[in-house]
């Protein structure tokens, strides 16, 4: 991904400075061109893209998020993508690509899940045949659902470009259109119209934090919200990202335009601080978010994104593998100092061991697990090993319990 400084953000440049409106809409995939280097989407391809939508997509009005925002320091509103047909925002760009496609018409794609599920969706829908490349280990849960939605799967071995690759292979030897992601002006007008109903639903925002994969999605919410600040959020590093709904290691050049004309500012977030959202909207939001969704929270709740106006995050997506969400609850429990595992040395005695937890007894501490360890390690002939797993409230009480203990005349290390 190309660093921020290198976005030359802060300027909101318009018509009068230099760009030029992207006029009638250009056909997608390879049926048309691709749009003048200067042009952009306009709120008119956009409003198009609702029209289109009317009917199919489901309503996700923004919902009040006053649990979180008492964290974040302002109002907050949450716009629930993850609650979308598919799971995810992706469907609206899909079907406004292919449900303008003539009868008979042949799709093809490469994912590794969201546009996936989007695209195979919006082709039953219209009628139309979608073949999706997909990594050969991508999760099990999302290969079934894009099976479920109506689509032929071709695995490849490798990452999702490989299968892009194969992907437009495919599309030249069949006669196919090549339905991406992201870099299309039909791709960029269908994810705009959450731009056009936050517009309605919270008028009153004026911050609105996107996550920015290949950039697709804050493209249109930017050209349909020009008068309210968009900030968009990536991973620090894209290629090793749990997120990897916005793993994607570049911009297009036509969603860059978009970005470097449309957008305020870009931060970014780590893998404890999403994984940390992960579970702060499990607990205060109710909401099953997959970790791209839930970065622009992080960000929100980093203070990466300051002012005093309302607000909304966009929760992009909720697909996520049942067993790494188990994997980010307990990743995003203990990135907010809800656990602590410590390794505490022991005498070789009676009653060592009771004297331990009976100190742990006395502050009060919940003790998820104990494990005592008296062979096999680098230890003294008379010492033992205990590692201990403790819930806490937050960083502070962890180093208040860990002080207490080393106080007490424990000899304490911090594991994690």
């Amino acid at each position: 991904m190309t660093p921020v400084d290198d976005h030359q953000l802060g300027g909101r440049p318009g018509v009068g400075d230099g760009l030029q409106v992207y006029g009638p809409p250009i056909p997608s995939g390879n049926q048309g061109g691709t749009p003048a280097p200067e042009r952009l989407v306009s709120r008119q391809q956009i409003e198009e893209a609702r029209h289109r939508l009317a009917g199919v997509i489901r309503p996700t009005p923004a919902v009040a998020a006053d649990a979180v925002a008492k964290l974040v320091g302002r109002p907050l509103f949450l716009k629930p993508e993850q609650l979308q047909r598919a799971g995810s925002f992706k469907i609206r760009g899909a079907y406004n690509v292919i449900s303008r496609l003539p009868a008979g018409s042949m799709v093809v794609a490469a994912s590794a899940g969201n546009h996936a599920q989007g695209v195979a969706l919006a082709a039953t829908l219209t009628g139309t045949a979608a073949t999706i490349f997909m990594p050969a280990n991508a999760p099990l849960p999302k290969v079934e659902a894009t099976l479920t939605y109506g689509a032929t799967i071709e695995p490849v071995d490798g990452g999702v470009d490989d299968c892009i690759v194969a992907a437009r292979a495919f599309a030249e030897e069949r006669g196919a259109v090549w339905v991406p992601p992201f870099d299309d002006p039909l791709i960029i007008a269908g994810q705009g119209t959450i731009g056009l109903e936050l517009l309605e639903e919270v008028p009153s925002a004026t911050t609105v934090v996107v996550p920015i994969g290949g950039g697709g999605l804050i493209s249109g919410i930017a050209a349909a919200m020009p008068d309210v600040s968009i900030v968009g959020v990536e991973v620090v590093d894209a290629t090793k990202t749990m997120a990897d709904g916005i793993a994607v290691r570049r911009w297009s050049e036509l969603t860059r335009r978009h970005i470097e004309a449309l957008v305020d500012d870009v931060v970014t977030v780590t893998e404890e601080q999403i994984s940390a959202a992960v579970v702060l909207l499990l607990e205060r939001a109710k909401a099953v978010v997959e970790p791209a969704g839930a970065v622009g929270v992080a960000a929100l709740v980093a203070g990466l994104v300051p002012g005093p106006g309302p607000a909304v995050s966009v929760l992009s997506g909720g697909n996520v593998d049942p067993r790494l969400l188990m994997k980010l609850i307990d990743h995003g429990l203990s990135a907010a100092g809800r656990y602590l595992v410590l390794r505490v040395l022991l005498p070789d005695r009676p009653g060592s061991l009771a004297g331990l937890t009976s100190s742990v007894a006395a502050m009060g501490i919940n003790v998820l697990s104990v494990e005592h360890h008296r062979a096999g390690l680098d230890l003294d002939v008379d010492e033992v090993e205990v590692l201990l797993t403790l819930e806490t409230r937050d960083a502070d009480h962890r180093a208040q319990v860990v002080g207490d203990l080393r106080a007490a005349g424990f000899e304490v290390e911090l594991v994690r």
